[in-house]
């Protein structure tokens, strides 16, 4: 069956398409034609059947019922007694009345007695058990001879019958089948013919079909083609309508929209890395240039220069890493999927709250944290919550206090710092994004929108707000349970 589709499919779809609509025409017509043709060929057979009917009237009577019936049974009785099994020839002195193609008589014992001029017909097994008593009547197709000795076909009608001296024997009526089949096979010949013009006409049909119905497809591949062509994301197609083919097109759209937004992205975050890259290389350039300089010139930089060089070019590498780490975070691909098991968030903050003292040792971090289990990444709720804690202790005053709570999956980090201007408080989750009184802290600005993507992933969220006696408040929710799940 497959191997029988292969050439189809080697055929373009607009051939396809036209070839299918002439082929379902075609079988359509020949089902119709041929329907038609068996309709005609039964309501001729009908009307033959009923001119038998009339012509043969009833069957012949007995020796004294009036009318035609008691001369059928005279004519029956010289018949028999004078009829031969061959055609009579027209000299006989015995002539049978009725205006039938053919007639003759069938005896009980199934042997035909044929009428003078009327030819003679083949008996068949229905004529003989007519004639023996064994059925009313037969109607059938059978063959002939005419009297001129012509063999041609019939549609036979045989009813019993019975001659004057009791002798039971049955007549035989015929019609030659010329009238019917020359109509017939004039019908067919021009059912064939409009059947062969109705499939031209239905394949030129198809094919205007196929070109019309498939002009939008051809508009969509000249638009990827475009596209594979010039990279231009721009580009749309027109969509109207609710078929499929608009339907598509809208698919396309959309689909062109959220690569050219993912471009973007990827061009904004490649120039924004850039961009934070830079500061960072460019100072340990400086530094390590200085360093080597002094190397070079065999002037000995003085221990407590060369001791800060070393630790900026140290912080320095601690921010490159910071950065890289940001960066790998947010390019890992959306669709990919963190990796999702049972994390204990109370232990994860835990932890962050420890460093959080280490990294603030003038700072004072209140902690208060309940059990909490929670369902995704372990890497990235952990990178989050430490992002959160750093962020309060970047921005808190020598000597505050860093509230952190977690209670009914909810953690609240509060600082003490200046808080963050209602103006700003849309851009905090975005990439890269720093206010202007934080630009000169160190951070690479990704610290927030990292938890807000795991946020995001986990089915929680985060939001910003302002602390009680000025600051900044984070809550940041997510989905889970007080008991460890199984």
């Amino acid at each position: 069956m497959r191997r029988a589709w292969r050439p189809l499919r080697r055929l373009p779809l607009r051939g396809r398409l036209a070839l299918l609509i002439a082929t379902a025409v075609a079988v359509a017509v020949a089902a119709c034609a041929t329907l038609s043709w068996f309709l005609v060929r039964d309501q001729l057979y009908r009307e033959l059947d009923r001119r038998l009917g009339v012509l043969g009237g009833g069957p012949p009577g007995r020796p004294g019922d009036p009318g035609r019936g008691g001369r059928v049974a005279m004519d029956l009785t010289r018949l028999v007694a004078v009829c031969s099994p061959d055609p009579i020839e027209s000299g006989s002195t015995f002539r049978f009345p009725g205006p039938y193609d053919m007639v003759q008589v069938v005896r009980a014992d199934g042997t035909r007695c044929t009428v003078p001029d009327a030819g003679a017909l083949t008996v068949t097994r229905a004529d003989r058990d007519v004639a023996a008593g064994r059925a009313a009547q037969a109607v059938h197709n059978g063959s002939g001879v005419t009297s001129g000795g012509e063999g041609t076909g019939v549609r036979v009608l045989t009813r019993p019958a019975v001659t004057l001296d009791g002798t039971r024997v049955a007549l035989s009526y015929a019609i030659r089948l010329d009238q019917v089949d020359r109509p017939l096979n004039d019908l067919a010949l021009m059912l064939i013919a409009v059947a062969a013009f109705g499939v031209l006409v239905s394949a030129g049909a198809g094919l205007m079909i196929a070109r019309a119905s498939l002009r939008p497809v051809d508009e969509l591949t000249d638009a990827v083609e475009h596209i594979a062509r010039t990279e231009d994301l721009g580009t749309r197609i027109p969509a109207h309508g609710a078929d499929e083919i608009a339907r598509l097109s809208r698919s396309f759209n959309l689909m062109t929209s959220a690569l050219a937004a993912s471009r973007e992205r990827q061009r904004q975050l490649v120039a924004d890395a850039g961009h934070e890259l830079r500061t960072p290389l460019t100072s340990l350039r400086t530094n390590i240039d200085l360093l080597l300089r002094s190397e070079q010139t065999g002037r000995e930089l003085p221990a407590g220069t060369r001791h800060r060089l070393l630790v900026s070019v140290k912080a320095q590498m601690v921010e490159l890493s910071s950065l890289v780490g940001d960066l790998l975070e947010l390019g890992r691909p959306d669709e990919r999927g963190p990796e999702r098991a049972a994390v204990a968030l109370h232990e994860v903050v835990g932890r962050a709250v420890e460093r959080a003292r280490l990294r603030g040792p003038g700072l004072t971090v209140d902690a208060a944290v309940e059990p909490w289990f929670v369902r995704g990444d372990p890497g990235s709720l952990e990178r989050a919550v430490v992002n959160l804690l750093d962020n309060a202790v970047k921005f808190s005053p020598p000597g505050g206090t860093v509230r952190v709570r977690l209670a009914g999956g909810e953690l609240v980090v509060a600082d003490e710092g200046p808080g963050i201007p209602a103006a700003d408080v849309p851009h905090v989750f975005e990439r890269f994004w720093r206010s202007p009184s934080a630009r000169s802290l160190p951070g690479s600005g990704l610290g927030l929108s990292i938890v807000a993507r795991v946020a995001r992933e986990t089915g929680g969220r985060v939001a910003v707000d302002r602390a009680d006696g000025g600051g900044t408040l984070m809550r940041l929710t997510l989905p889970g349970g007080s008991a460890e799940p199984a």
